[in-house]
C-alpha cells in the first residue's frame, strides 16, 4: 500500500488528479482567449501601421473613450518592448499554453522539464504583463480592452501553473499547501488590486 508521500510523487497519480485537470482547463481556455486577444492586437497594429503609411486616420472598434483606447496603447513605444509587437509574443506564448493545456486535460504525463520550462514561461509572462499594466495605467494613461483581456487570463494561468508545479516539485512545503488551498482567492485578490489601481488613477473619468 503506497503512502501519501509516495502517491504525491507518483506521476500517474499526479496526472489523474482533479486539480491537474483543472489546471489543464485553465491553461487551455486561458490560452485560447489570450491567443485570440493577441491576434486582434496584432491585426490592429498592422492596420495602424498601414494607415500611417497611407497617411490616413484609422479608428479601432475598441477606442471607446478618451481613456479606454486601443489605438493609443498599440501606437506607444511600450507596445514594442523588444523591437517588434508584444502581441507576437502573446500569440506564440498562449499557443504553447493552449497546446500543453489540452495535453494535460487528455491526461498526458508531461516530463518534469516541460513543467519547469512552463513555469519559466509563465513567470516571464506575468512579469511582462505586470510591467505593461504599470505602463498602461501610469505612463501611457490609457487602457486597451484587448490588452486587459490578456491581463485577465494571464493571472489565473500563472497562479494555477505555479500551484501545479509546487505540488509536483515540493509537495510537502508550506507554500504549496497555501497556494493550493487559496488559488482562487489569490486570483481574485490580484484582480481587486488591478481594478483598484485603475479606479484610483482614472476614477469616474474612465468613460469620459
Amino acid at each position: 500500500m503506497p503512502t501519501s508521500l509516495e502517491t504525491d510523487h507518483d506521476p500517474d497519480v499526479i496526472a489523474s488528479s482533479p486539480w491537474e485537470t483543472t489546471v489543464g482547463w485553465v491553461m487551455a481556455v486561458g490560452g485560447a482567449i489570450g491567443m485570440f486577444a493577441a491576434f486582434v492586437l496584432s491585426a490592429d497594429k498592422v492596420g495602424l501601421l498601414q494607415a500611417q503609411i497611407d497617411g490616413t486616420q484609422k479608428n479601432l472598434g475598441c477606442d471607446l473613450s478618451a481613456f479606454v483606447s486601443c489605438s493609443s496603447v498599440i501606437a506607444s513605444s511600450e507596445s514594442e518592448a523588444f523591437g517588434f509587437p508584444n502581441s507576437f509574443i502573446g500569440i506564440a506564448g498562449f499557443a504553447g499554453v493552449l497546446m500543453l493545456g489540452v495535453l494535460v486535460i487528455a491526461k498526458v504525463e508531461l516530463p518534469r522539464f516541460i513543467w519547469a520550462g512552463l513555469q519559466v514561461g509563465v513567470l516571464f509572462g506575468i512579469g511582462f504583463v505586470t510591467w505593461l499594466q504599470y505602463q498602461s495605467i501610469y505612463d501611457i494613461g490609457k487602457l486597451c480592452p484587448y490588452c486587459m483581456v490578456v491581463w485577465t487570463v494571464m493571472i489565473p494561468i500563472f497562479v494555477n501553473v505555479t500551484a501545479a508545479n509546487l505540488r509536483r516539485f515540493v509537495p510537502q512545503a508550506a507554500i504549496t499547501r497555501f497556494v493550493s488551498n487559496w488559488t482562487l482567492m489569490i486570483v481574485l485578490l490580484w484582480y481587486v488590486v488591478i481594478a483598484s489601481a485603475i479606479w484610483f488613477k482614472f476614477g469616474e473619468t474612465l468613460w469620459a
